[in-house]
């Protein structure tokens, strides 16, 4: 269980152009779509409850079908280290993404399995967006709402100013409401390393419109960030 994967992915170091995580994928053919869109990470959601679940084959068969260069990330929820482990193996991902309340220890464990490890921090609930000294092991901090029915993918907007501080301190990614009208902006003002987007870039839940995410890239890496 502990083999894969045998080398950690790289994240870029592109300083100058935010990183685009598509996420919510359900379909090879939209994903590799995104990817042709100019999308850096894809997003796959393991969290039962969500429209935009995905099954370990469905999984699977979306992280063999991506270039070498474009890593499969799975999204979590208070999920154990052996089955987030055992889905690591049985899909070829590259990263996870803690989006519930785990803990610190956990993000620990994970990283030393040679996985790019994304942790969630909340506006509206624990763990807030000022507790990111706790995970001292995780590779990106990705700051959301945390406000709606579910843990992510709710389309509710905030204000992203509230990231500013973390932003200065973490490798952060921004996600929460954004679309192709309003990342400009976020990304302009809070100067993340990555954003992250589902819903604000879906024609169903699940099925990505590939004209609003190649205006959601487009507008992204609009924004020249400094060294």
């Amino acid at each position: 269980m502990d083999q894969f994967p045998a080398s950690k992915w790289k994240i870029p170091d592109q300083r100058h152009k935010v990183l685009v995580k598509i996420c919510g994928l359900t379909l090879v053919d939209n994903a590799l779509d995104c990817v042709s869109a100019g999308a850096d990470i894809i997003g796959l959601v393991f969290f039962e409850k969500s429209p935009r679940h995905v099954s370990n084959a469905q999984a699977r068969e979306i992280a063999r079908a991506l270039p070498k260069e474009v890593p499969a990330c799975g999204v979590f929820v208070n999920e154990t280290f052996d089955t987030i482990m055992q889905t690591v193996s049985d899909c070829g991902l590259e990263i996870v993404q803690l989006h519930g309340a785990e803990t610190p220890e956990l993000a620990k464990r994970l990283s030393a399995q040679n996985l790019v490890v994304t942790k969630a921090f909340f506006a509206a609930r624990p763990p807030g967006l000022c507790d990111t000294e706790k995970y001292g092991s995780a590779d990106f901090c990705l700051a959301e709402y945390g406000k709606g029915i579910l843990p992510g993918g709710n389309a509710e907007a905030w204000d992203y100013g509230q990231a500013l501080e973390m932003a200065q301190k973490v490798r952060l990614m921004l996600a929460g409401g954004l679309d192709p009208e309003n990342v400009a902006d976020a990304v302009a003002r809070i100067r993340p390393h990555a954003v992250d987007v589902s819903s604000g870039v879906e024609e169903a839940k699940g099925i990505k419109d590939i004209a609003k995410v190649k205006d959601f890239i487009r507008a992204a890496k609009s924004i020249h960030l400094q060294p």
